[in-house]
């Protein structure tokens, strides 16, 4: 019976030893696959990052400046006008960083300004190519209006500190809200070179909110191309823009030919009070084209760069930079009274609203405006040469002493121009030094002219006009970028 027990023990044992021979292998079989199980995701969430983080792009620059001014307080568009008492300044221009995420057809980008004077929002748009034919791509948001060459041109890379005139006047900021079709061939294509931009927009810019029903339309065509060895290139482009704004009072004014009361005709703006078009769009039409070529030779890269644009623009008595906001007239009365129109223009009453800001009358002028850029590389060294000329004329239907003339010889009804139409030009020249791919110093001189008119009186707004004002201004800019 104990020799049974014992043999019976010993195949126990024996097969426990078995079992347990069978079970630790696979045991330590199964925390290895467990590890690799836990590894695997592990290692597939850090290639998904990875991915994500290729996809985005943090790029920017900062463009910090000192600036001389001819005198005091002056009007600039080099950069914004001085204050009283101010004839240079240290500033930070442009202060600019920007996300960029590329996910296949689709990207998403954000743009913001970071300077002394706050945080402002540059770009804030989603575009989406279509997977297909890959010719479409849809964009919303806010981005750079395309009309013209100049307003696209990025900042950091202009030679000019700052965009013409006329472009800062009638395109303050660059960019809008809207939505924008760009039809364009794949790069696989041979016909990458033509693309077509068509896009609706608020037309008040893109920090401002739109205020009347009106949407704006811009349209633009362009080539680019260069030859087989890619030492020359050329570009030409057509633009045009169509929009307006709200006419909010029954009074708007353009320049038509009016008989003095001594005899004789001019040009001054004669009003148009019949009242049936308050509330219609007031029309604001451009007409641009521009060029641009680029020679590549030993003695150095030159660049040529030009852009014409005429039409109409909707301003008040005293501007003609495009409104962001319904125009309004300077409240300087703590209460204002204005007439109730019905819709055939008859006045059925009055209202009066304590400190409101009251319309302002609606002035159309013709315009025209221009640039052209001169680069030279000096050779092939980190040198360039920068010449620039623009003009902004705001009303090409006077000129000289037309402007502000016989204030108190005009008919009843109408107005004589004023500062507001008188014409400007800038010739621009500067010299930048790239001391690597990241930095910049750019010396630039300003030398601003303006049209002088001897329509003169003590008492005249444009007595300062009577020749050149002193408003030149010098620009010594150091710009980071990566």
């Amino acid at each position: 019976m104990k020799k049974k027990i014992t043999q019976s023990k010993f195949y126990f044992f024996g097969i426990i030893l078995l079992i347990m021979a069978g079970i630790l292998p696979a045991a330590a079989q199964v925390n290895d696959e467990q590890k690799a199980d836990t590894l695997t995701p592990a290692v597939e969430q850090v290639k998904s990052d990875l991915t994500v983080l290729k996809r985005l792009k943090i790029s920017g620059y900062i463009q910090a400046q000192w600036q001389k001014a001819e005198q005091a307080g002056i009007p600039s568009f080099a950069g914004g006008n001085f204050t009283a008492d101010v004839d240079n300044r240290f500033s930070v221009r442009r202060g600019r960083v920007k996300f960029t995420y590329d996910n296949d057809w689709s990207q998403y980008v954000l743009q913001l300004d970071v300077t002394e004077r706050g945080v402002a929002i540059k770009d804030a748009y989603a575009s989406f190519t279509d997977p297909w034919t890959k010719y479409f791509t849809l964009t919303g948001g806010v981005f750079n209006r395309p009309f013209g060459y100049e307003i696209v041109y990025s900042s950091s890379i202009r030679e000019s500190p700052e965009r013409s005139r006329f472009v800062q006047t009638l395109f303050p900021g660059e960019r809008d809200l809207g939505a924008k079709l760009t039809i364009q061939p794949p790069k696989t294509s041979k016909y990458n070179f033509i693309s077509l931009d068509l896009a609706l927009i608020n037309g008040t810019g893109n920090t401002a909110v739109d205020f009347d029903k009106y949407k704006d339309f811009i349209g633009r065509l362009a080539i680019v191309k260069s030859n087989k060895k890619e030492n020359i290139k050329y570009g030409v482009g057509v633009s045009y823009y169509y929009g307006g704004w709200k006419q909010a009072t029954k009074f708007n004014y353009s320049m038509k030919d009016v008989t003095l009361k001594e005899g004789g005709t001019m040009k001054a703006f004669v009003v148009d009070s019949a009242g049936s078009a308050i509330g219609d769009m007031l029309k604001r039409e451009y007409f641009g084209v521009d060029a641009q070529f680029a020679f590549d030779f030993p003695f150095g890269m030159t660049q040529i760069r030009g852009e014409f644009i005429m039409g109409t623009q909707p301003g008040t008595s005293s501007t003609t930079t495009s409104a962001t906001a319904q125009p309004t007239q300077n409240p300087s009365v703590p209460y204002a009274t204005t007439a109730i129109y019905d819709t055939t223009g008859a006045i059925t009453g009055y209202t009066t609203v304590a400190n409101a800001a009251v319309s302002s009358d609606a002035y159309r002028r013709k315009l025209d405006g221009f640039y052209f850029y001169l680069v030279q590389n000096i050779f092939q060294t980190r040198h360039q040469f920068i010449f620039k000329y623009d003009w902004y004329d705001p009303n090409t239907d006077v000129s000289g002493n037309d402007i502000g003339a016989n204030a108190k010889s005009l008919p009843k009804g109408a107005k004589p121009t004023s500062s507001t139409d008188i014409k400007y030009s800038t010739i621009g020249i500067g010299w930048a030094f790239r001391w690597n791919s990241n930095v910049k110093l750019t010396a630039y001189y300003d030398i601003v002219k303006n049209e002088s008119t001897s329509a003169i009186t003590n008492k005249s707004p444009l007595k300062d006009f009577a020749g050149d004002i002193k408003d030149n201004v010098f620009t010594l800019r150091l710009q980071y970028k990566f």
